[in-house]
């Protein structure tokens, strides 16, 4: 028993060594297999041709009461429609692109989970999406937030990594 016990101690134990470089550097490359893709996607639907003239889709996605009200004629959207459409997409570009980059990492990450959440009020309150709760054997939209919100809390609290413009720029 003790000879298994000290195999066990010395395999973790090495690989406990890692964790420090391993896993942000997992963490940021599941990002970018997982969700980097899903919110560059997400953004391109809000802009028509350029950031600054949002979409119907946009106006859509994020205020959908008041774009239904209108039958989404985005001539319709109020000053603070377009402010919030606009940093809305600005974020699901720039957010994504720091964490893939490996710049200002934790920064991006507590923005990407404040981001997460304004979503998923919005998918609860304006498209009527069921957030589900923890723990109830099924996969529902509380889940899937928690875990992205997860994902990007193991990045704000180790960093991004030794493969990062943070490492070589010495950013903390």
């Amino acid at each position: 028993m003790t000879a298994l016990i000290s195999l066990h101690n010395n395999t973790l134990g090495r690989l406990e060594m890692t964790a420090g470089w391993l896993t942000p550097t997992l963490a940021r490359v599941v990002f970018i297999a997982v969700l980097l893709f899903y919110f560059w996607n997400s953004a391109m639907t809000k802009i028509d041709g350029s950031i600054f003239s949002p979409s119907a889709g946009a106006f859509g996605q994020i205020f959908p009461k008041a774009a239904e009200a209108v039958l989404y004629d985005v001539s319709q959207m109020t000053l603070f429609q377009r402010i919030v459409i606009f940093f809305g997409t600005v974020a699901e570009f720039v957010l994504p692109a720091l964490l893939l980059a490996g710049l200002f990492t934790r920064l991006a990450a507590v923005g990407m989970i404040g981001f997460i959440w304004v979503q998923t009020a919005t998918d609860v309150t304006g498209h009527g999406v069921k957030l589900g709760s923890l723990f109830d054997n099924a996969i529902t939209l509380m889940d899937q937030r928690v875990m992205w919100t997860f994902l990007f809390l193991v990045i704000l609290i180790n960093g991004a990594g030794p493969l990062s413009l943070d490492r070589i720029l010495r950013i903390k």
